[in-house]
């Protein structure tokens, strides 16, 4: 065993043997396995509502259970565990190697996927892996399927390289983009055996670029559902009855003129707000000047009016950062009622239905202000038309809460200072994120004591969600390197 102070700098050579024994495994082990894993079309729940007769959850959830099984690591226990009407959850557990360790490392990631989207390049697809430039392309491979993997990996790490650790569990679910709803009912069951939480690694999160180790220093909650308005039982002549039926879309806009200022963007309703705290007003200025204008500029934005992109809300860096991460912000995201433009006849449609993304900052509950959100597009319907407001969820969760991570342990600060310089040669960066990861106000609330390190492999344009995502096989290296030597540090 190791009996190096577990707070001390890990050597330069034993940094250097992480990250070499990183990057063979992620050539030899990980990247034939998370092409596999492109290819199968494990949708969350929310996109695929016949998961468990379709099967491909349960068939990434068995393959990655049988890849961790087969690493053999030294005193790994591992179960799939099912909840009745719940998808399953991944969790394994490794005793300590550091003499006298009492915390536990808790890994989470998720295997589920969002949906295909359009507008992928016509050589690639979301279920046609494809490696390119350094890229592996696909969904669900950043967003982050390559997560339990990499997990494995660090463990693998520090053990073949004889230093020491804390005991480790893995807590992989398959409920995330859909909200986490299904992941309460497996902390409650799991709880107990979590033990004395330490550190919380999340796997799950992005980079500023891909230059150095980002830390994610908070998460935005979400709110999502379908906001419907009916004004007719059929589609009538437009040339007849314009004019005297209101059109629903009208009735739509007017509703979410209750929401939002459209020609700015900002969401009218107070409490959608919140005080943005002193230290990440500072973290936005010191992460800007690092990032400069590629906070907006990496965005594909399509040509403009005058032949030049299509402009951002803002070109001040550090309200890019500050709108993306401490600000409310409406999204439509989907759309029903509405023809194709080629089969868009002259009728008045009967209905339009918007599905909604609502953004909320880090301090806000979720679930209060879903219900806040329903009364407010409801209430007092223009036309009396018929507005209903469903969110998305199940019975009393219905928003998801963002997350403030808790002030940094000095010597946590440190871990992550020198793993960045071992493993990037760059200084640490911290920034703020605009996603949701519901586990994590979820575990600091039930572990207050515990420190997190949120991080993940999404960097510029890699476009999770959306179409052509990709893995920075580079940056997935160096950060399973990374994140091993962080967890060399707990003590």
């Amino acid at each position: 065993m190791n009996a190096r102070d577990p707070h001390a700098p890990l050597p330069a050579d034993a940094a250097a043997q992480l990250a070499a024994y990183s990057a063979r495994r992620w050539d030899e082990a990980l990247l034939p396995e998370l092409t596999d894993y492109i290819a199968i079309p494990a949708k969350s729940p929310m996109f695929d509502a016949n998961w468990e007769a379709n099967g491909h959850i349960d068939r990434v959830v068995q393959r990655a259970a049988a890849w961790v099984e087969a690493r053999r690591v030294a005193g790994l226990k591992l179960e799939v565990i099912r909840l009745p009407g719940r998808t399953p959850v991944i969790f394994f557990e490794v005793p300590a190697t550091k003499p006298g360790s009492t915390g536990t490392v808790v890994l989470y990631g998720h295997l589920d996927k969002q949906p295909e989207f359009n507008g992928w390049r016509a050589d690639l697809g979301p279920w046609t892996p494809k490696v390119e430039d350094g890229k592996l392309y696909g969904r669900g491979g950043a967003d982050d399927g390559y997560a339990i993997y990499a997990a494995i990996t660090t463990i693998e790490a520090l053990d073949a390289q004889g230093i020491g650790r804390p005991r480790c569990v893995g807590l992989i679910e398959t409920c995330e983009e859909s909200g986490s709803f299904d992941l309460p009912a497996y902390l409650d069951l799991l709880k107990p055996r979590l033990g004395e939480v330490a550190l919380v690694v999340c796997l799950d999160s992005g980079a500023g670029d891909y230059e150095r180790l980002w830390l994610t220093t908070s998460l935005r909650g979400n709110v999502t559902g379908t906001l419907k308005v009916e004004v007719l039982t059929e589609g009538v002549h437009s040339g007849d009855n314009s004019g005297v039926a209101p059109s629903s879309f009208r009735v739509m806009r007017m509703v979410l003129d209750r929401l939002e200022d459209a020609r700015t963007g900002r969401l009218l309703p107070a409490d959608f707000h919140c005080e943005i705290p002193a230290d990440r007003l500072a973290q936005a200025r010191a992460t800007a000047a690092v990032l400069g204008d590629e906070v907006y500029k990496r965005l594909p934005w399509a040509c403009g009016a005058d032949g030049g992109p299509v402009l951002p809300v803002t070109q001040d860096p550090v309200e890019v950062l500050l709108n993306r991460s401490w600000r409310p912000t409406l999204s439509v995201t989907g759309v029903d009622g509405m023809p194709d433009v080629a089969n868009a006849g002259n009728v008045l449609r009967p209905y339009t239905a918007f599905k909604l993304s609502l953004r909320l900052p880090p301090l806000i509950d979720g679930n209060a202000a879903a219900l806040q959100l329903k009364a407010l597009l409801e209430d007092n319907a223009p036309y009396n038309a018929r507005v209903s407001f469903v969110p998305d969820g199940r019975a009393g969760a219905y928003g998801a809460t963002g997350w403030n991570t808790p002030e940094l342990a000095p010597w946590l600060s440190q871990a992550f200072a020198e793993a960045s310089l071992a493993h990037f040669g760059q200084p640490v960066g911290y920034i703020g994120q605009g996603g949701t990861i519901p586990l994590m106000n979820m575990l600091q609330q039930g572990f207050p004591q515990a420190q997190m390190m949120v991080c993940g492999v999404l960097g510029p344009k890699s476009n999770a969600h959306g179409p052509n995502e990709f893995l920075h096989i580079a940056y997935g290296k160096r950060i399973t390197a990374a994140v091993a030597q962080v967890m060399a540090a707990v003590g």
